[in-house]
């Protein structure tokens, strides 16, 4: 369905994406992971021309959208986009951000349109938010009309650029539930995350971005569980230590028994943890031994050392 072929783009003399290469089929869930500043969200994009890439082509079904005389309106309507800031209109209630564009671009009668609105927001858990304004709403509220939005211009592709980024953590549920119902639908996605746990649990595929390239692809279980290269290697350590210790101060906290966490990350949680029988203080402290061995062993870095020590610290 979407070919890249040494796709190219930089910013200021600074090569981004030096030489990116990949084909994502009809219906595949596809992950990007990676560290930040290594192109994901540019890669994003310039597959749905927000992004002019400096060179290579980008073939969706067979069409160049990289052509001088590519259709880009018609390009966009193909692939939705879920940024990470939500960009609603804040002078329309819910309702008029979900149909606006189904009006404008579509040209869909404005009844038609807000009948597909009201249909999309239930869909997502907001109906009843359809007259509240953008400013009235939480984090994840926006993030899901965003999703809403996207969804009612029946796009084939969705592509997804950090849409938990913005978010405050207990509010991160809600909207990787709603993503994942969707990937249940066979929509072909494009997820640019740092959320692992759902990454694994959702993708077909993960693509790990590095050096400008796409640096490994595999199966999540490939990439998460039995990486090849070295900096995929490292990137996965490092993020499920993060996610262990993020979660062990959910626990402690009492975040994650009253069901606030969604499912996925307690099941992360427990594949995390997966010598330790159940939870429980005497689980934690053995969790805080085990990482602080691999503070002296050198497994992680000296500013990671040090951070982790506070963290550890307050358990």
């Amino acid at each position: 369905m979407i070919s890249v072929r040494h796709l190219k783009k930089g910013f200021g003399g600074v090569q981004v994406l030096k030489d990116v290469n990949v084909e994502i089929g009809k219906g595949e869930v596809v992950s990007i992971i990676g560290p930040s500043g290594t192109g994901k969200s540019t890669f994003l994009r310039c597959l749905n021309r927000l992004e002019k890439p400096d060179s290579g082509t980008i073939l969706v079904d067979g069409i160049d959208v990289t052509a001088p005389k590519a259709d880009l309106a018609a390009v966009r309507r193909r692939m939705g986009m879920v940024f990470q800031n939500f960009n609603l209109f804040g002078n329309l209630n819910v309702l008029d951000n979900v149909k606006a564009a189904q009006c404008d671009i579509l040209g869909t009668p404005k009844e038609v349109a807000a009948r597909k609105a009201l249909e999309l927001l239930a869909r997502v858990g907001l109906a009843n938010k359809a007259d509240a304004l953008p400013d009235e709403l939480s984090g994840g509220q926006k993030q899901r009309v965003a999703i809403a939005r996207a969804l009612a211009m029946d796009p084939e592709i969705l592509l997804f650029d950090e849409p938990t980024s913005a978010l405050d953590p207990t509010m991160v549920g809600e909207v990787l539930s709603v993503i994942k119902d969707l990937a249940k639908t066979g929509m072909t996605m494009l997820i640019v995350t740092h959320e692992m746990g759902f990454a694994r649990e959702v993708s077909t595929r993960v693509l790990y971005m590095d050096e400008g390239i796409v640096y490994e692809d595999g199966t999540p279980d490939e990439i998460f569980s039995h990486p090849q290269k070295p900096k995929t290697i490292e990137f996965v350590g490092k993020v499920c230590l993060k996610h262990a210790l993020d979660m062990m101060r959910l626990l402690r906290e009492g975040i994650l028994s009253d069901g606030r966490v969604d499912e996925i990350e307690a099941q992360m949680l427990l594949r995390l943890s997966e010598p330790f029988e159940h939870f429980g203080d005497g689980k934690l402290n053995r969790i805080a031994a085990t990482l602080r061995d691999m503070l002296s062993d050198g497994v992680i870095t000296e500013a990671e050392s040090q951070q982790i020590a506070h963290i550890l610290g307050g358990l």
